[in-house]
Formats: C-alpha cells, sequence, structure tokens
C-alpha cells in the first residue's frame, strides 16, 4: 500500500489506544487527536469513525468478527477483547501496530477479534 506509511506510536497511557491508532492512521500526533476530539480518555467507535471520515479515510460500516491475520484486508481497524479490556489496534499490510504491544506480525493476546476495513482516499 503506498498511499500509507505506519509510524508506530505508543499509547501515552491505558486510555488512549484510540487516540493512538488515529494519530498512526492519520499521520498525526497523539496529542492533536486528543485537542480534536477534546476527549483524553477512552474513545468509542462512533469517534473512530467520525474522525477517521473527517480526515479523508473511509470505513466500512459493519464489523465483521476474525480468528486469523490471513483474513484480514490490507488495513483495518481492530477491536480486541484483550485480558484486561477492549482495546484498538491497528493492522497494515501483515504488520499489527499496536499501540500498547509494539509492531508484531500477529494479533496481541485477545479473545473475540472484529474489525473494520480502512480505504485511505
Amino acid at each position: 500500500m503506498d498511499k500509507l506509511n505506519i509510524t508506530y506510536i505508543h499509547e501515552p497511557n491505558d486510555l488512549q489506544c484510540g487516540q493512538a491508532v488515529l494519530a498512526m492512521v492519520l499521520n498525526k500526533s497523539v496529542e492533536e487527536i486528543v485537542e480534536y476530539l477534546d476527549n483524553p480518555r477512552e474513545t468509542d467507535l462512533k469517534q473512530m469513525k467520525n474522525t477517521l471520515r473527517a480526515f479523508g479515510v473511509d470505513i466500512s460500516d459493519e464489523r465483521r468478527q476474525v480468528e486469523n491475520a490471513d483474513e484480514l484486508p490490507e488495513l483495518c481497524l481492530l477491536s480486541l477483547e484483550t485480558p484486561r479490556c477492549w482495546h484498538w489496534s491497528l493492522y497494515c499490510c501483515g504488520k499489527f501496530y499496536d499501540p500498547e504491544h509494539g509492531v508484531m506480525d500477529d494479533f496481541p493476546v485477545s479473545g473475540r477479534k472484529y474489525y473494520w476495513k480502512l480505504t485511505v482516499r
């Protein structure tokens, strides 16, 4: 995918995984996303979708459950049920960019896994 060059961003605190994912996709800082959302805490799906769309990234309307990385589209937003909490993450071109766990080759430890396909305009 030549339109998107992901630079990994670690979440500044345990509540800002959504802001970190948005920052990675939109090539912004977490601080810019927090200011845009006027929200330093957990983000919900509506905030994630509205922000992505406002900055020119299409996101599918429906979530899809997934078990294996080979089922994922080239770029997608992930919602993962981790042992500690529900958590936002990002997948792009074979790599997981997880705001808590780093850049990985597979999902972080999680139960249920959902995704929304992203398309950069």
